[in-house]
C-alpha cells in the first residue's frame, strides 16, 4: 500500500474506480511537489490516448492504465542495460496478452514480483541456490557457472520458474496465461487474507511446480532504494496503480533479435498502439526518489 494525498491508502482492495481516484490524488501532489499540473487523460477529439508529455502526466497516464488492466511500457536508463519492457498486471494476463508480448516484444516473458510476496513463499533467488556450498560441492559445475561478470548489475533478480498444475506442457500462449493470472490472483487472495507463511507455501505447491515456462523475478529488498532494474520498475508500477506487485512483461528487441529496441522506436510503438511509456527516472520521481 501507498501513502496518498489526505492520509488515504492506495490498496489493492479498493475497487478500480476508488483506486484510480485515489491514484489521481496521489499523482496530482507529485505534481504539484515538481511545480506542475498533472492532466490524468489527453485525448484527441476521437478519444484515442495522445502521446503524453514527460513526468507527471505520463505516470498519471500509465497508473490510470495499468489499474485497468492495460499495458505500461518502461524504459529502464541508457546508463544500465537500455531495454524497454512492455508490462500488464498478472492478474490480467490472457492468452491474448501472452500473445501480445511473445509477438511484438521477441525477448523473455517474466514475472516480476514484490518482495513481500516473494517473502510470503520464501522464494530463493537461483544466484543464492547455485553457490550454495552442499550443492556446489554435489555438482562442481554450478561453482564453474557462477554469476560474478555481470555487465549491468551485481544480481540477478531471477528465482524459481513456474507452471501451473493444471497447464500440459506450459509453453502454449493459453497455459501461460493460466499460469501467469492464478499466480497474480492468488497472491491477492492470500495477502488479503493475512495466512501463515506455512499455509502461502502448500497454497502455492498446491496449484504449481517448479521447474515451469514463467520464470519469476524478486524484487531486491529495499525496492527502488536498492536496485533499479525491469523487476523493480515493473513491480513499482502496479504499486502505483493500487495493484499487488506482480507484473507480466517481456523485453522489447529489434526485429532482427541482435539488440534492445531503441528507445525512440520503442516511443513509436507506443504512441502507435496508445501505451503510456514511463522511464526509471519517471518512477524513480513517483516514488519520491531521485532528483
Amino acid at each position: 500500500m501507498l501513502p496518498i494525498s489526505g492520509g488515504q491508502l492506495l490498496d489493492a482492495r479498493s475497487s478500480s474506480g476508488s483506486r484510480v481516484r485515489r491514484a489521481s490524488c496521489y499523482l496530482r501532489s507529485i505534481g504539484n511537489l515538481w511545480g506542475r499540473n498533472v492532466t490524468l487523460f489527453s485525448r484527441t477529439s476521437g478519444g484515442r490516448l495522445m502521446d503524453a508529455t514527460r513526468g507527471a502526466d505520463q505516470v498519471a497516464l500509465a497508473v490510470d492504465a495499468f489499474s485497468k488492466g492495460k499495458p505500461v511500457m518502461v524504459f529502464d536508463s541508457s546508463f544500465r542495460e537500455c531495454e524497454t519492457d512492455l508490462l500488464w498486471p498478472a492478474q490480467y494476463a490472457s492468452p491474448g496478452v501472452i500473445r501480445k508480448l511473445r509477438q511484438d516484444c521477441g525477448g523473455l516473458l517474466f514475472l516480476a514480483i514484490g518482495e513481500e510476496i516473494g517473502g510470503m513463499f520464501d522464494l530463493p533467488w537461483l544466484q543464492d541456490i547455485h553457490i550454495h556450498p552442499a550443492l556446489t560441492t554435489l555438482h562442481p559445475v554450478l561453482d564453474l557457472l557462477k554469476t560474478n561478470d555481470l555487465q549491468y548489475d551485481t544480481r540477478s533478480a531471477f528465482t524459481l520458474s513456474i507452471n501451473h498444475r493444471d497447464t500440459y506442457t506450459g509453453i502454449t500462449d493459453r497455459d501461460r496465461a493460466l499460469t501467469t493470472r492464478r499466480f497474480g490472483e492468488l497472491c491477492d487472495e492470500l495477502m488479503r487474507s493475512n495466512i501463515s507463511p506455512k499455509k502461502a507455501r502448500e497454497a502455492l505447491g498446491n496449484e504449481f511446480r517448479t521447474p515451469g515456462h514463467i520464470p519469476v523475478c524478486r524484487e531486491a529488498p529495499g525496492g527502488l532504494t536498492a536496485r533499479q532494474g525491469h523487476t523493480e520498475l515493473a513491480v513499482s508500477i502496479a504499486r502505483l496503480a493500487g495493484l499487488r506487485p506482480c507484473t507480466i512483461g517481456a523485453e522489447m528487441l529489434q526485429p532482427d533479435g541482435d539488440g534492445a529496441l531503441p528507445v525512440e522506436e520503442a516511443r513509436i510503438y507506443a504512441m502507435r498502439h496508445s501505451i503510456p511509456m514511463l522511464t526509471g527516472d519517471d518512477l524513480l520521481k513517483a516514488h519520491g526518489l531521485g532528483n
